[in-house]
């Protein structure tokens, strides 16, 4: 286990006994691209983690191993300054804490875990997650779950230069067994949905395609989102998002969209009403209804929002002739990554077998393939 691992290696190098924080991935089962229109996201966490090890040094000194790519990293509690690589989550997560006019010490740290980097689990906010409330706990800084979410995305913004949303950070440190979490990204309250599926695993498989569209295209999903609301708000001044819109109002004013706004507008709306439904089914114990959402997710995010692409597309088609799959997409911002497929456990080997052999043959490289199940967020181990 990583964990025991991370003890052992800790007491080697640095002589000490660490506190070991683990704070995990996450998944988003439905609700895409919804978080910059003030809609709803349902994240869950999920069974692969960051872990930090941690102990005090009696210095003002960060020291940091990371034990994934064999590199150490030391740097002064003061004038911190961002730096090109993946420490810049570590120095981001201490800035931000002194910013808030906490006090820290100097730690020495070892880093590990296994959240596949670039699989769409969001191996980063687990870590910025796992620091952070590490810190917390040996500093007793008195932060809730929510103030380290926010330091954790204020991280990215300001030393990584990626505008995320919350769902990410949020979905480590709120996780909870067996259930997924509603989370209205306009007020920031949430709450927990049922997931409780034993005999079911949540399967990721890789596209292979690497994101590289996905930061400008989002941005230009993000303007055309806002044209669509800049128009209706003239009838409806009480619209600020596509959160407020319904598909009755827009239909009414079809006509004085553009063909691509429309289309934009319409996934956003008919996505918000896709979660309710996905929640209700949920709530129910119905994986029938909640699979056939995310069947009609993807092809929305695939036809009308057009973040897909032809492996994407053909992972999603191909799982839906599989036996023993309730419904798979495309998750995250799209143009590469993963798609999501909820497996009954005992067809997941043959999911797995010809869903990859399927692949090699058309693109001629072997998908990687993740299965998981929902988990707690950040904590002591």
């Amino acid at each position: 286990m990583i964990a025991d691992q991370l003890r052992r290696q800790f007491q080697e190098k640095y002589n000490k006994h660490p506190l070991i924080i683990a704070a995990p991935g996450r998944v988003n089962l439905i609700g895409e691209h919804t978080d910059y229109n003030e809609g709803f996201v349902l994240p869950g966490a999920v069974d692969k983690k960051m872990y930090v090890a941690m102990a005090e040094n009696n210095s003002d000194t960060v020291n940091v191993y990371a034990s994934q790519f064999n590199e150490t990293y030391s740097f002064p509690l003061q004038g911190i300054q961002p730096v090109d690589g993946w420490m810049n989550y570590l120095l981001g997560v201490t800035f931000h804490i002194q910013d808030r006019g906490k006090t820290l010490r100097g730690v020495d740290v070892i880093i590990d875990g296994d959240v596949p980097v670039g699989a769409g689990m969001s191996s980063s906010a687990a870590l910025t997650s796992a620091y952070g409330f590490a810190l917390n706990e040996i500093f007793g800084l008195g932060f809730s779950r929510m103030d380290l979410a926010f330091i954790g995305q204020k991280t990215e913004h300001t030393f990584v230069g990626v505008m995320c949303g919350i769902m990410d950070q949020f979905a480590s440190l709120h996780g909870k067994k067996g259930h997924v979490m509603k989370l209205d990204c306009r007020s920031l309250e949430y709450e927990y949905i049922p997931f409780d599926f034993p005999d079911h695993n949540i399967v990721l498989v890789n596209s292979m395609v690497s994101h590289s569209l996905a930061g400008s295209e989002y941005n230009v999903r993000r303007q055309q989102c806002e044209e669509g609301v800049a128009i209706l708000k003239k009838h409806y001044p009480g619209i600020n998002s596509l959160r407020d819109v319904s598909l009755e109002v827009l239909g009414l004013h079809q006509h004085e969209l553009s063909p691509i706004v429309y289309d934009r507008c319409w996934y956003v709306v008919s996505e918000k009403e896709r979660l309710m439904k996905g929640c209700e089914a949920l709530q129910k114990g119905d994986l029938t209804v909640f699979g056939q959402m995310m069947n009609a997710t993807h092809q929305g995010l695939s036809k009308q929002y057009s973040v897909s692409c032809t492996e994407l597309d053909f992972l999603a088609e191909r799982a839906g002739f599989i036996e023993g799959v309730a419904g798979s997409r495309m998750m995250g911002g799209g143009f590469g990554g993963c798609t999501i497929n909820i497996v009954r456990k005992e067809a997941v080997e043959n999911f797995t077998n010809k869903i990859q052999q399927s692949f090699n043959q058309l693109f001629k490289v072997v998908p990687h393939v993740y299965v998981t199940q929902i988990e707690d967020g950040a904590k002591a181990i």
